[in-house]
């Protein structure tokens, strides 16, 4: 029977290699993304109306839709033509580096965030119920993925034209002690317009019950809310879309 002697530095040596694989790959980097595959898609469909595309698959539900593992990419599909508009839920939609400008073939780039200890809350809750991580896992992961985040997230805030952070009004003060995650009754909706010019606000503030402007691009609104605000101020912004491009034909 080994000892402890001769089995720990193995275990040692494996936990340093799993760590490494761990930092050399990052969900944010451009190591980790097909960058310019995503740029080659936008720009196709808005030359084509259609492009190819893959899903990640993140869960069984998805899994059974797909017919792929979770954790794991469907084949490469070309998307169906004569469609009336792209929509793409991702990380990196906005995305541009010294080699790819993904924002500049969006027509309506919108950004959804919450704010960071309410991010990481939400994070640790998940990945301590559904995956079994400690807090110190959790922890660990945050802290490699920050210079990510920082380079190659949070740029792409500047470039959309509207968004959807939420923002708790409850002690989050250290995200790493939180027994709950805040809901949306204890949260509040900063909504934040590129370019305000043609947005009916008066409107919007009717419809936004307790709502306000907190600057002349900006709403506050209940994060109970936010369902409300998405459908009063992005589908005349689709609609607006679908008819430029019908206008087109």
């Amino acid at each position: 029977m080994p000892s402890t002697a001769t089995t720990a530095p193995r275990c040692a040596r494996r936990w340093r290699r799993g760590r490494a694989r761990q930092q050399a790959f990052q969900p944010f980097q451009p190591e980790t993304n097909l960058f310019e595959e995503l740029e080659r898609a936008f720009r196709d469909y808005g030359e084509t109306g259609t492009a190819v595309t893959r899903h990640y698959v993140h869960d069984a539900e998805e899994s059974a839709l797909h017919g792929t593992a979770p954790g794991t990419f469907t084949d490469w599909k070309q998307l169906p033509e004569n469609s009336d508009l792209l929509f793409y839920e991702g990380l990196h939609g906005a995305v541009v580096t010294d080699k790819v400008n993904v924002a500049r073939y969006a027509d309506l780039k919108i950004g959804g965030r919450a704010r960071h200890q309410l991010e990481w809350i939400q994070k640790l809750h998940r990945d301590r119920s559904a995956r079994g991580y400690s807090t110190e896992a959790v922890t660990d992961t945050i802290l490699r993925r920050m210079p990510d985040y920082i380079h190659y997230i949070c740029p792409q805030f500047t470039e959309t034209d509207i968004n959807f952070q939420r923002v708790p009004t409850v002690d989050t003060s250290n995200p790493f002690i939180a027994r709950w995650i805040p809901t949306p009754d204890e949260s509040m909706v900063v909504i934040r317009f590129k370019n305000p010019r043609g947005i009916d606000f008066p409107y919007l503030l009717s419809m936004l019950p307790q709502s306000w402007m907190s600057r002349a691009n900006s709403i506050v609104c209940p994060g109970a809310k936010l369902d409300l605000a998405m459908q009063l101020i992005l589908t005349p912004l689709i609609m607006q879309l679908i008819e430029r491009k019908r206008s087109l034909k």
